[in-house]
C-alpha cells in the first residue's frame, strides 16, 4: 500500500495578530487580525487589498522585521526570527533601498558577499543577473542616476543573487514600464515553475491575475476572500463562444437560432487585441530595426543558477 506524502507549506500562518500601540502601548491599530493562510512549495500566492489593509505588515512579519502579537507563524518550517532560514530568502521592498553611489555590478556583487557566496560564483551571477535585469549596458552607472523603474529592476537582482526558495515581493512592478511589468511577471512565473514560491502585494489586480494562482483579499487585517483566482472570478451562469465571422445572414440566422434555444438575444461583438502583448510587438519592431536600447533591454534571459532548484547548502 502507497503512502501518501505530506508536503509542509513554505509559509504557514494561523490566527496571526498584529496590534500597533501608542507611545503608552496602549493598542491602537490592529493592524492585522486572526489571519489564517497557507502557502504551498512553488506556488504564487497573492496578497490584495486597500491601503492599511495588513499586507505590509504581514509581509514584514514573515521575513521576520516585525514580531506578531499573537499567532503562529512559520516560514521554510522555522520561526520568521530564525537567522538560518533568511538565509533562504530574497525579498524586494516596497521602497527601493539601494546605495546610490554603486554600479549595479557593484551593487549585486556587494549583496552576494553579504550572503556568503564565494568570488568566483558572485561574478558568474552578476553576470547572469545583471543580464536579466536588461541592464549589462548600465551595468557601471551609478544607480544614484537611475529611473525608478531601472533601479527595480536591481532591487530584483539582489532578491535573487542568493538563490533563494522564497520569494517575497512587495509591490514588485512599482514604477516599471510595461515592458519592464512583461519582464518581472515572466520572471516570477519561470521562478514558480522551478519550485520556488512567490508571495507578492500589490494593487495591479491586472497583474496579480496574470501569476497568481492564488490570492488573499484583505481588509482591516482579516481576509475576506482567498482561493484560486478562477474559481474566485468564474461566471458560471454565462458561457461565451469564439467564432469565426460568419457573412451578414449567416450571423443574423447564427443569432437568431441561439435566442430560440435559450430565450435570450446574445450580445455580439469582436473581441480586441491584448494592449500590453500589442506595446510589446511594436517595441520588439522598433528594437530589431534600431538594433540598440538607450534604456533597459526589452529582452529576458533567467539566470542558469536560477533554472534549478535552490542551493542545496541552504537546506
Amino acid at each position: 500500500m502507497m503512502q501518501t506524502i505530506q508536503v509542509q507549506p513554505a509559509v504557514s500562518i494561523q490566527d496571526l495578530t498584529k496590534v500597533f500601540g501608542d507611545f503608552w502601548r496602549r493598542p491602537r491599530v490592529h493592524a492585522v487580525d486572526g489571519l489564517c493562510l497557507d502557502v504551498m512549495p512553488g506556488e504564487v500566492f497573492g496578497l490584495l487589498g486597500p491601503n492599511g489593509s495588513g499586507k505590509s505588515t504581514t509581509l514584514k512579519i514573515l521575513l521576520g522585521l516585525l514580531h506578531p502579537t499573537g499567532g503562529v507563524v512559520r516560514v521554510l518550517g522555522r520561526l520568521p526570527q530564525d537567522v538560518a532560514v533568511k538565509r533562504r530568502i530574497g525579498y524586494v521592498p516596497e521602497e527601493n533601498y539601494l546605495y546610490a553611489g554603486l554600479t549595479p555590478r557593484e551593487t549585486l556583487d556587494f549583496f552576494g558577499q553579504i550572503c556568503g557566496l564565494a568570488r568566483d560564483v558572485r561574478r558568474r551571477r552578476v553576470h547572469e543577473l545583471l543580464d536579466m535585469a536588461g541592464l549589462t549596458d548600465a551595468a557601471d552607472r551609478p544607480v544614484g542616476g537611475f529611473s525608478k523603474g531601472m533601479a527595480r529592476r536591481i532591487a530584483l537582482a539582489q532578491a535573487l543573487v542568493n538563490n533563494p526558495e522564497l520569494i517575497i515581493l512587495d509591490e514588485p512592478t512599482a514604477g516599471l514600464d510595461p515592458i519592464g511589468c512583461r519582464q518581472m511577471k515572466d520572471i516570477i512565473r519561470a521562478l514558480a515553475a522551478s519550485g520556488r514560491t512567490v508571495v507578492l502585494s500589490s494593487h495591479l489586480l491586472a497583474d496579480v491575475a496574470d501569476v497568481c494562482g492564488r490570492v488573499a483579499i484583505l481588509f482591516n487585517g482579516k481576509a475576506h476572500a482567498v482561493g484560486a483566482i478562477s474559481d474566485l472570478l468564474e461566471r458560471k451562469e454565462t458561457i461565451r463562444l469564439a467564432l469565426p465571422a460568419p457573412g451578414g445572414e449567416g450571423l443574423e440566422a447564427l443569432l437568431k437560432c441561439i435566442e430560440e434555444q435559450t430565450g435570450f438575444k446574445p450580445a455580439v461583438d469582436h473581441p480586441a487585441a491584448d494592449l500590453e502583448q500589442f506595446f510589446l510587438d511594436v517595441v520588439a519592431r522598433a528594437h530589431a530595426q534600431a538594433g540598440y536600447a538607450t534604456g533597459a533591454s526589452p529582452q529576458i534571459h533567467l539566470p542558469s543558477f536560477l533554472e534549478g532548484g535552490p542551493d542545496e547548502e541552504k537546506r
